[in-house]
């Protein structure tokens, strides 16, 4: 366990949760406008390399949950602590006005991650320098890795327009 870290973490930032995850993970939950700061505060703390953000779509809660995946290459990064050496930042928002501040100033890996985001889920980044599209062709009006996304309809509506082919025999 990574009792140091989550001390210092809690002692630094009132309004958030750490726990230890299974495998000695530390897990801290952190609400939208603290992920910076609370990002920040763990890169100056030896955790410099952002494996990946993700998103998961907690639709019965009406939230979004961001989840930041961070670690370092060895233990000397982060002052030869025993434990720990991922930590899980996560933050939940509301799924009607989804928007969080972007990390790219901490990690400029982060931009095609939220970029991703914003384009499956519909989370706005703020002060991302471009949300364009990295892999769809059209708009949707539920961005389409929400779990109220029909995708039958979807399929219906793009596919049975299409005209069959026919064989020439």
């Amino acid at each position: 366990m990574n009792l140091p870290l989550a001390i210092r973490l809690g002692s630094t930032f009132q309004s958030i949760d750490v726990e230890s995850g299974s495998s000695g993970r530390l897990v801290v939950q952190v609400p939208g406008e603290s992920v910076v700061p609370v990002l920040t505060f763990l890169k100056e703390e030896g955790y410099g390399y952002l494996q990946l953000v993700s998103c998961v779509d907690w639709i019965d809660r009406g939230a979004l949950q961001l989840v930041y995946l961070l670690s370092c290459y060895t233990e000397d990064e982060i002052g030869g602590e025993e434990g720990s050496q991922e930590v899980f930042v996560k933050t939940n928002v509301p799924r009607g006005r989804a928007s969080v501040p972007s990390a790219i100033g901490v990690y400029e890996i982060a931009e095609p991650y939220e970029r991703e985001i914003h384009e499956l889920y519909g989370v706005h980044f703020e002060g991302h320098p471009r949300l364009t599209p990295l892999f769809l062709e059209r708009d949707y009006e539920i961005p389409p890795f929400r779990k109220d996304f029909d995708t039958k309809q979807y399929v219906a509506d793009v596919f049975d327009s299409v005209p069959p082919v026919k064989e020439e025999g």
